[in-house]
């Protein structure tokens, strides 16, 4: 299977003969062994199988599966939630007194998650402008320094990631690109084709598409050659002595290390799992990616477009746009589509974004994005809530930003409606 959509609807998973169809719901925290010896195999990771949900369950690795093969990678694990799985992408290499490289237009969690919870354990942040030229990019490295992370679409600030820039910058210095692809999937782009090591994903958006369950998962490209740097990365290159002096790289090889020590380490320590009823749930909203994704672009676009010719309206941001300060590269990195969202600013500022939410009808205010309804945001006053304003600033929001996103429905309909809460201003 070569092409992506043939992959949305197929892959992960190959049943034989007079098996089931669809992924089976495996819901059982549990398996059982014919003797000890055959689970002690698995507790020494010699042998592969599943004895404990927390781990690994059966349903889970068949839709991470799905999603290693549309990213392009060798391995991927699914977590509870796209907080988890960014916290594991970075934890899982960087620990106390170490640093890393990320850029400032990112998610409000994920900077509360770097910039607070991360900074309590130890790990330094160093929060860069995605639009930083190559010499201020490498001024902000450090010798400690062991990962880089970015957005490929930033949320809310639309930002487009150069990521051939941010992995030219990494690999100089010895370490990998994360990136989080949620906005774009990998229907729009592949991230591992510019340079980027490791992907993580909020699959509660796109991926799922219907508002039905939350879940993260991280994919690895099996690019980046952590033995080439195994100074930098002593937890994949070094025995660990909680599984008996077993060494990622050398026992699962550069395709396996990364997501084997997550899941060996961190997921049994942090538990962190996803349900296998929502990993069903997931493969049900991949089926249909493909098809989604356009409709959803379709949407943004038009509803971007009209926007921006409305008298009422003092900015949008939408990469695709020909005006969008991200339009070139969007047609580098995303040349079939950016995504659904669009960000934009009322004039009046924050007391007339306010009003205009209040009219909406047909949209409605949602903590959520990326869903096939259509849903709106006021950022300042929800998800990056927790941020001064000097923070908002360097991450992309200001106070009359309303972050928009376009479901499935006709685009006339969210037009119609736009149009009328515009009004009432």
């Amino acid at each position: 299977m070569s092409r992506i959509e043939t992959k949305c609807v197929q892959g992960g998973y190959t049943p034989q003969n007079g098996e089931p169809r669809q992924i089976p719901i495996i819901q059982s925290t549990t398996f059982k062994y014919a003797t000890s010896e055959d689970m002690g195999k698995l507790f020494d990771l010699e042998a592969s199988g599943y004895f404990y949900s927390r781990l690994q369950n059966p349903t889970c690795d068949s839709v991470a599966a799905k999603i290693c093969a549309l990213e392009g990678g060798t391995a991927a694990m699914l977590l509870s939630s796209g907080q988890a799985a960014s916290f594991f992408s970075v934890f899982n290499i960087a620990g106390v007194g170490d640093h890393v490289v990320s850029s400032s237009a990112l998610y409000g969690g994920t900077y509360n998650l770097f910039a607070v919870t991360m900074k309590r354990m130890g790990i330094e942040f160093t929060f860069v402008d995605p639009d930083c030229t190559e010499e201020e990019l490498n001024a902000a490295f450090k010798p400690n320094t062991k990962a880089v992370f970015g957005e490929t679409i930033a949320n809310p600030a639309l930002t487009v990631l150069d990521i051939e820039k941010f992995a030219n910058a990494a690999h100089a210095h010895g370490v990998p690109l994360i990136i989080d692809n949620t906005f774009a999937t990998p229907i729009n782009c592949r991230p591992f084709e510019h340079g980027a090591d490791i992907v993580t994903h909020s699959t509660t958006k796109y991926m799922d598409g219907h508002g039905v369950a939350v879940g993260g998962c991280i994919v690895d490209s099996g690019k980046f050659d952590w033995t080439a740097h195994a100074d930098k990365f002593p937890g994949l290159c070094t025995p660990d002595e909680s599984y008996h002096g077993i060494t990622y790289v050398e026992k699962f090889g550069l395709g396996g290390a990364f997501i084997t020590k997550a899941t060996a380490q961190l997921m049994r320590d942090f538990g962190s799992t996803q349900s296998p009823q929502s990993a069903f749930y997931l493969n049900l909203g991949l089926e249909s990616l493909h098809v989604r994704m356009e409709r959803h672009c379709l949407n943004g676009q038009k509803v971007a477009e009209f926007l921006s010719k409305h008298e009422k309206v003092a900015w949008v941001t939408y990469p695709g746009l020909k005006t969008d300060k991200y339009y070139a590269l969007a047609q580098k990195y995303l040349p079939n589509g950016t995504c659904g969202v669009v960000s934009f600013g009322v004039k009046g500022g924050r007391a007339a974004a306010e009003k205009v939410m209040k009219a909406l009808k047909l949209i409605a205010i949602e903590t959520h994005v990326a869903d096939a309804r259509s849903c709106c945001l006021h950022p300042a006053n929800a998800t990056h809530r927790q941020m001064n304003e000097q923070e908002l600033l360097a991450a992309g929001i200001s106070g009359d930003l309303i972050r928009l996103s376009c479901g499935l429905e006709n685009y006339q309909d969210l037009i119609d409606d736009l149009n009328q809460a515009l009004d009432t201003l």
